[in-house]
């Protein structure tokens, strides 16, 4: 059974800034705007990390899958009404760990649910995974801001100073 895309790689890169060789994201699977999204990423034997990490044992660094929970996370918060223009920058990870190694060829399903939002600061709940074992998990922090403000200085990254209440 194959599952419908409604989310292309150039929907993708309509919403998130992101492009390759940065872009972790292929398709969207289902987006809920401003609550979840459910992503997947096809890892390729020439994405540019694997020659690096590590030369004859490819695997994917954790911090990139993070990111690509990441980019997940910024496409549900950054569908919602009102967002559009805006930047997902990270302002926290929190509890992230890592359950399996991912390699060439995989299939990397990524789902981010938007737990909480408070202003410009939304909080995520990131669960990424290999044909259904758990490869990462963890809570992921994000500033909405404008794309402007982020290249003319240092952007708010919250409305009440630098620490919005994650745990």
């Amino acid at each position: 059974m194959s599952e419908q895309i409604i989310m292309d790689r150039a929907g993708v890169e309509a919403v998130i800034p992101h492009r390759p060789p940065f872009l972790l994201v292929d398709e969207v699977l289902e987006l809920d705007p401003g609550r979840l999204c459910r992503a997947r990423r096809l890892l390729r034997p020439d994405d540019m990390w694997f020659a690096g990490h590590f030369p004859g044992n490819p695997v994917m660094p954790g911090v990139l899958i993070v990111e690509a929970l990441a980019q997940t996370g910024a496409i549900a918060a950054l569908s919602q009404p009102g967002f559009e223009g805006k930047l997902g920058l990270f302002a926290g990870i929190d509890k992230v760990r890592f359950k399996r190694v991912v390699r060439p060829g995989d299939t990397l399903e990524l789902l981010c649910e938007v737990v909480s939002m408070r202003g410009p600061v939304a909080v995520g709940q990131g669960h990424a995974t290999v044909e259904g074992e758990t490869a990462c998990r963890g809570k992921l922090m994000f500033a909405l801001v404008d794309a402007d403000a982020a290249t003319s200085g240092q952007p708010s990254m919250s409305p009440s100073g630098p620490d919005p209440g994650v745990s």
